[in-house]
């Protein structure tokens, strides 16, 4: 498996200047832990997380005014798109890291999280009960 075969395509990335509330903002509202950081050729300039978020509020830094590139982790921590899934294994925990963005010749083209990994190798074990019976599907 490779990490094309897992990641998602649908990807949320910040530009350099984006302030630090609406990066906040975005986190929240879309259930991101952290976003890549971009120029505009879509090159991975680094990553902005909740902690950096956080480090950054607690140096003193205002959120309405600090921005991405000031903040952002650097360099980014990428995979290829034709890395084994065994190598994004590898550098999300030597990295300590919940997601990693997916690159093509350098550009943006997924992220892959720890969950999206799990939930690619596992059979579930629950099943949906509906008034008491079990969904046909789910037998």
């Amino acid at each position: 498996m490779h990490a094309r075969d897992v990641m998602n395509k649908r990807v949320t990335a910040a530009t350099p200047r984006a302030i630090g509330r609406d990066l906040a903002l975005q986190m929240l509202s879309g259930m991101y832990s952290g976003l890549p950081v971009v120029d505009t050729h879509n090159h991975v300039l680094g990553v902005v997380t909740e902690f950096d978020l956080l480090k950054a509020v607690q140096d003193g830094k205002d959120l309405q005014t600090v921005k991405a590139e000031e903040i952002m982790g650097k360099p980014a921590v990428c995979v290829e798109e034709d890395d084994f899934i065994e190598s994004v294994i590898a550098k999300m925990t030597t990295h300590n890291i919940v997601r990693v963005p997916v690159i093509r010749d350098g550009k943006l083209v997924g992220v892959i999280s720890r969950a999206d990994i799990l939930s690619r190798m596992i059979e579930p074990e629950f099943v949906s009960i509906f008034g008491g019976e079990q969904r046909e599907e789910e037998r």
